[in-house]
């Protein structure tokens, strides 16, 4: 049974939510190369050392290739988000990006009821 999240990682998670997806933007484009990626959601553990980070990247052909980058240079996003977060986190969590397959789930069901 999954816990709750706390009010804290709530806000962290957000936090990094909002830092991720302007990094994507700015500093970290030749990782995601002509795709368009959003961050969908943050889990962040109880102690926030880590990060999860759900992503949703279009097109969907795409998105094991992105996802596999940005595993390989997690170093690069974590390094920009260290100076954006440094005067709000004492830690930088180590972050492990995940392919977020919701919206081609609720597709594929949806093409099963127009069936």
């Amino acid at each position: 049974m999954e816990q709750q999240e706390s009010t804290r990682q709530q806000k962290v998670g957000s936090l990094l939510r909002r830092d991720i997806s302007d990094i994507f933007l700015k500093e970290a484009r030749d990782l995601v190369q002509g795709t368009m990626v959003s961050v969908t959601i943050v889990r962040v553990s109880p102690d926030l050392s880590f990060a999860k980070i759900y992503l949703s990247v279009f097109p969907y052909t795409q998105a094991e290739i992105v996802v596999n980058r940005l595993n390989e240079n997690v170093w690069i996003i974590r390094k920009a988000l260290g100076q954006r977060v440094r005067n709000q986190l004492r830690i930088v969590p180590e972050l492990d990006f995940r392919l977020d397959d919701s919206l081609e789930y609720i597709e594929n069901i949806d093409n099963l009821l127009k069936k």
